[in-house]
């Protein structure tokens, strides 16, 4: 059975992609390779306790939803990950992972949906993106660039003319209390952007 060290299990809203609203279960997972400057979840990079595959099942039946988002700090950097995921396919869950793009996502199976949060230049970290996982994105997986300012936007803009990504699921989301929805909005609507203007509804609504 494989092990996991896990930040936290819990449930609540999705507050972010296209599911965003569903009631689901979350596992969060301790670690991550990237230190971005805006990390909103610094407390996982090195914490987290060790639970097995079955353990973390466990949990996961006692909660109603049947849809279910792996993210961490980035959860593609546990080898558990793989042995959770089969086994929650099994269960018949949906299943939503989050990862930042630097590691490679061919081994995840075609029943999850990535969320590929690609990091921008105010991150600090947009030179750790593989570019070669996005042409391993299935239709139903979704783009996000997290946006600080204006520099950010433009170069989101160029990749996504360069990857001609307009017509997949892109989500641009500004970063929380740094930039304002409404400017962000503003430059999406003047430049025409075929993109979903994405909100934490958790942290607007004020839950977990």
């Amino acid at each position: 059975m494989g092990r996991l060290r896990v930040a936290e299990i819990f449930y609540s809203l999705l507050g972010e992609s296209t599911y965003y609203g569903l009631p689901c279960a979350f596992v969060r997972l301790a670690g991550c390779n990237l230190r971005c400057t805006y990390c909103d979840t610094p407390q996982v990079q090195d914490e987290g306790e060790e639970y097995n595959v079955q353990q973390v099942l466990s949990i996961l039946s006692g909660y109603p939803a049947k849809l279910v988002e792996i993210t961490g700090g980035e959860p593609l950097l546990q080898e558990g990950v793989y042995e959770l995921i089969q086994k929650l396919i099994e269960r018949k869950y949906k299943i939503l992972i989050e990862t930042s793009g630097s590691i490679d996502i061919d081994r995840l199976p075609v029943e999850v949906v990535v969320i590929m949060d690609i990091k921008c230049p105010s991150s600090g970290m947009h030179e750790r993106v593989r570019w070669e996982n996005l042409g391993r994105l299935k239709q139903e997986d979704e783009i996000k660039f997290v946006v600080q300012n204006f520099d950010d936007y433009l170069w989101a803009r160029e990749v996504i003319e360069k990857y001609n990504l307009s017509g997949r699921k892109i989500l641009l989301s500004p970063v929380f209390n740094k930039l304002s929805p409404k400017i962000l909005s503003e430059w999406i609507l003047k430049d025409g952007l075929n993109v979903r203007l994405q909100l934490q509804l958790h942290k607007i609504i004020g839950i977990r």
